[in-house]
């Protein structure tokens, strides 16, 4: 671990930072676990908060996540179906996640938080690789899916930690060894589920950090693509070119599913059809080419926000996106750890190359670790009363 005896705190704040942790481990293991440690970390977190009269704090990419939930819970009046609606907005408290996390990992903690998703994605990546070789979750009926509840879910999920692992490869300067051992485990494990949607956005989340890294390291992609068509399974290299073959169907029907949703849109553009209404309405607004009769959502992140909450609410989610870019790319240039930053940066990037072929955002595991991992940058940057001796000691070196 990263942290050192002076990072850890005492007392109920230790209490609560151990309650976190434990909250990030176990939210690629078991979405019940990641739920009560959740609410374990929020009890704790609140005790704190109250016992220390402390004002709540949060940083400036939570403001455009509250208007978020706002327009969803407006989305949900307006609904199709309120009860469904208003039972699928249980999710937002998963927001939480931000404030808890910022005023939990000040500093270095927030390294040991990473220490913490790395090491379990890596074990994750293990489990999925058994499952591949030996349990047969080899082909498309039955996909590799780690201790998740579905292959897209842990794609997804290692999508994140492969980002994260990369990051602190490619800019920690100490502390390497452990990510660059597990970093093939994960990129085969994310292959061996065929998700393509976590391909694309593995690919494009380490693209970005080479980029940022040395732009000349770019040049290691076409490599990492030789050397997939020489040694994948032939079930994976068919997977991949299918990538590219229109007449696939499910190319064909992520494209009808496009149309279904600008459908909906066109007849619901202010509120949408409600939170998890889609499903209600789909067979109403169903694409003649579609080749499913029913889809629970539309498989692309900004088509499901508008289809489902309005296109106010879609603004307010680019809201969110273009704050959290900007300061993430701030921070790459400025914070002391830049593992945090980059590693966030090429998250989001991740998520919004795969969330146009998949409604991650609206898959609470994956929700719950993108949350966390975005929020790192900003609590590392957050300085207590007893971080500031040693960071000013640090930064005076």
């Amino acid at each position: 671990m990263t942290s050192s005896a002076d990072d850890r705190p005492v007392g109920l704040e230790r209490a609560a930072w151990l309650a976190l942790l434990a909250f990030a481990a176990s939210l690629q293991v078991s979405i019940f676990a990641a739920g009560v440690l959740l609410t374990v970390t929020a009890v704790l977190w609140l005790a704190l908060v109250i016992r220390k009269h402390e004002r709540i704090e949060v940083p400036a990419m939570f403001w455009p996540l509250l208007a978020y939930a706002a327009a969803t819970m407006i989305s949900a009046y307006f609904a199709v179906d309120q009860n469904v609606a208003f039972r699928d907005t249980k999710q937002l408290v998963l927001f939480a996640i931000v404030p808890i996390a910022y005023r939990l990992l000040p500093g270095r903690r927030s390294l040991t938080a990473v220490d913490v998703i790395i090491t379990v994605g890596a074990l994750e990546a293990i489990y999925g690789i058994v499952q591949y070789s030996i349990l047969n979750f080899d082909h498309l009926q039955r996909r590799v899916q780690g201790s998740l509840t579905h292959y897209m879910t842990y794609s997804g999920v290692l999508m994140l930690v492969a980002c994260s692992a990369a990051a602190r490869i490619m800019f920690r300067h100490h502390d390497r060894t452990w990510a660059s051992l597990v970093m093939p485990a994960l990129l085969v494990a994310i292959a061996l589920t065929m998700s393509r949607n976590a391909w694309v956005g593995v690919c494009v989340g380490i693209g970005l950090l080479l980029l940022l890294r040395d732009f000349r390291l770019i040049a290691l992609a076409p490599v990492v693509a030789a050397l997939f068509l020489a040694f994948a399974p032939a079930p994976l290299t068919e997977r991949l070119y299918s990538t590219f073959n229109l007449s696939d169907p499910t190319n064909r029907d992520r494209v009808a599913m496009f149309h279904t949703g600008m459908n909906i849109i066109r007849d619901y553009p202010l509120t949408g059809v409600g939170p998890d209404n889609v499903r209600l309405v789909y067979q109403h607004y169903r694409d003649p080419r579609a080749e499913r009769q029913l889809n629970p959502h539309l498989h692309n992140v900004p088509v499901q926000i508008a289809a489902e909450r309005g296109l106010p609410a879609l603004a307010v989610w680019i809201w969110f996106i273009v704050v959290l870019i900007r300061d993430l790319a701030r921070k790459t240039r400025s914070s002391p750890m830049r593992s945090l930053p980059t590693a966030a940066l090429a998250g989001v990037v991740a998520m919004l190359t795969a969330g146009m072929f998949e409604y991650n955002f609206g898959d609470s595991e994956f929700l719950m670790l993108f949350l966390l991992i975005v929020t790192l940058p900003y609590a590392a940057d957050r300085v207590t009363a007893t971080d500031a001796p040693a960071v000013a000691q640090r930064r005076a070196a």
